[in-house]
């Protein structure tokens, strides 16, 4: 799933066709290494993203909307005052690699025409921003690198823009069939054909490579002494051809519900199993296929103090429940050392003092057949007098008996916290914007969490939430919680008491609220809103059990946490969310 060369050579060629010659309206800087240029194009707006982290870096046109810091980076606010009405004269990649610059015509500080660069490095790890003037000098590097972080090349302002020293491969799209044919001979029998490929030429993922094997013998791990030459540089050039002639077909891999894999060719290598979707722009394509996993990047970067303080209270509650399980384990010999007392106490006359252990009479162990009483040995302290031993035995019954009843107690308490806890694990899912997560911390402050939070202060004033909304088929709002402040919002201060209340059963998720205004609506919205419910939820796959309920029989028990509530008499529609089907019905 790596953004390669070729990926890289399709989203230039998407944006040199629709953006080149639009203006940048303006710069927007949502994560500190994500750039958004905003541009004016003759089809229209559109947003050219800039992803220069080390998790999911790459270029191209986005539909995306993310939440902007209130206070710009200075990177950013630099590339504001320089590019600012610029006009995209064009857009380069640099050899066959992972890096490309944007020409930009503007005007300097003076007003006179000049030339800006700004080239991107999409490098996994070593990805970074660099902005330029025309003679390459540089002028702000997203990503600063002096002689600490590397000996080999340094990207400083002031210096001039270098290339990332070059790797020991040959560029794929100037290979000729004469030079392929004879590296491949010289290539180790027993070495893959995938693997010599990666090793011999630069820019290809393993997905491609593996492609190529596959279109050569069917098989994406064939041995070289079992692919000839001619076959496999069919493969090689068939797509490095679709590269040198500007002939893309973006296509996502899925699972059937999450994407596996993506290039700028089909990869067919995955079989009918795995179902492809082909894409008519390679924006469309990142979008769908980086949307989750820039979410949960972005969570953990946001909510990383949050984080750290569920997983350690998930620790520390787990280990907990486990000794107390285990000593309430032990509890079950109380009603064994009460016996043990009773048989000392009804033979005493029979026990000699100093004795370590006797065999005693059990009177309640009657044998019918034999008639006679059956016998126990029990162990004695030889220190003790009979007596003091059965009234040790009976101080153990006594004590266990109570610590049961404590432990039984502690063990409901433990369960009910961690069970809250994977509730905000949840919430933290579908926290979108900084106020989501801002909610997530403030009840957590409210449950005594707030120590563990370091510099957190609890906000002077309680705004509304802003929860999800949506509109069914026959126009029916129903509102959604991203967290336990939303649900309970939702549930118990914006709901009419004949309005309608979803959640999936048995799982964290949402609450779900379709407002009725004292109408009973359609079979098919109450389809709408189940599906919402076990959507934005744990709950995963098909046919997923939604409990709902009008709003009148949901109750908040007395001192629960948010978003805790009991309900009776409720109906259950079993549904399969249909995760376009939702968005389409998403208006905030």
């Amino acid at each position: 799933m790596a953004f390669d060369a070729g990926m890289l050579a399709c989203t230039l060629h998407e944006i040199c066709s629709v953006g080149q010659g639009g203006r940048i309206e303006r710069v927007l800087q949502p994560e500190r290494d994500e750039i958004v240029l905003q541009m004016r194009t003759t089809l229209g707006g559109k947003r050219l993203l800039i992803n220069a982290g080390s998790n999911n870096p790459r270029i191209g046109f986005t539909e995306l909307q993310k939440e902007n810091p209130q206070q710009p980076p200075m990177f950013c606010m630099l590339l504001r005052k320089h590019l600012s009405g610029a006009k995209l004269c064009a857009a380069r990649q640099l050899g066959f690699e992972r890096a490309c610059e944007l020409e930009f015509e503007t005007r300097d500080e003076m007003g006179f025409s000049c030339t800006r660069y700004l080239i991107a490095e999409v490098m996994g790890k070593y990805s970074n921003l660099i902005f330029t003037d025309g003679d390459r000098k540089i002028m702000a590097v997203l990503k600063t690198i002096d002689f600490t972080t590397s000996s080999k090349r340094q990207v400083l302002p002031g210096m001039t823009y270098e290339l990332p020293p070059a790797q020991d491969k040959e560029d794929p799209t100037a290979e000729t069939a004469e030079g392929f044919a004879q590296a491949y001979a010289g290539a180790d029998p027993e070495q893959r054909t995938d693997r010599w490929i990666l090793e011999r030429y630069m820019g290809i993922s393993a997905a491609v490579a593996r492609e190529m094997a596959y279109r050569a013998t069917r098989h994406t791990d064939t041995p070289v002494k079992y692919c000839t030459g001619a076959e496999l540089w069919g493969a090689f050039d068939a797509i490095m051809s679709a590269v040198r002639n500007g002939v893309y077909a973006p296509t996502m891999v899925t699972d059937g519900t999450k994407p596996v894999e993506y290039a700028f060719v089909p990869l067919t290598q995955y079989g009918a199993d795995m179902p492809q979707r082909a894409y008519e722009s390679a924006g469309q394509l990142l979008d769908d296929f980086f949307a989750s996993r820039d979410k949960e990047s972005r969570i953990r970067q946001r909510a990383s103090d949050v984080l750290s303080l569920l997983t350690h209270g998930e620790s520390r509650i787990t280990k907990k429940l486990e000794a107390q399980r285990g000593e309430l384990a032990e509890c079950e010999q109380a009603e064994t050392y009460k016996k043990y007392g009773d048989l000392i106490m009804g033979n005493l006359y029979c026990i000699e003092k100093g004795a370590k252990r006797a065999e005693l009479v059990d009177y309640e162990d009657w044998n019918e057949d034999e008639g006679t009483y059956g016998s126990c040995i029990v162990e004695l302290d030889e220190r003790l007098t009979p007596v003091a031993n059965g009234q040790k035995y009976y101080k153990k019954y006594t004590k266990l008996r109570n610590a049961k009843v404590e432990l039984t107690k502690q063990i409901e308490l433990g369960e009910n916290e961690l069970a809250y806890l994977y509730t905000v694990f949840d919430a933290l899912t579908r926290a979108e914007t900084q106020a989501d997560l801002d909610e997530i911390r403030e009840e957590l402050y409210r449950f005594g969490y707030a120590s563990r939070m370091k510099g957190y202060a609890a906000p002077k004033k309680n705004k509304n939430p802003v929860v999800m909304q949506f509109a069914t088929t026959n126009g029916y709002r129903v509102l959604c919680g991203k967290n336990n402040v939303q649900n309970e919002y939702i549930t118990h201060k914006v709901a009419d008491r004949n309005d309608w209340w979803f959640h999936v059963k048995g799982m964290p998720g949402s609450h779900v609220v379709m407002l009725c205004d004292g109408e009973e609506p359609p079979a098919e919205d109450f389809t709408d809103a189940a599906e919402i419910a076990a959507y934005y939820s744990k709950a995963q796959g098909e046919h997923i059990a939604v409990d709902y309920i009008q709003v009148r029989h949901v109750k908040k028990p007395p001192a629960a946490k948010p978003g805790l509530v009991i309900y009776h008499t409720n109906w259950t529609a079993y549904v399969t969310p249909d995760e376009d089907k939702i968005k389409r019905m998403r208006n905030k």
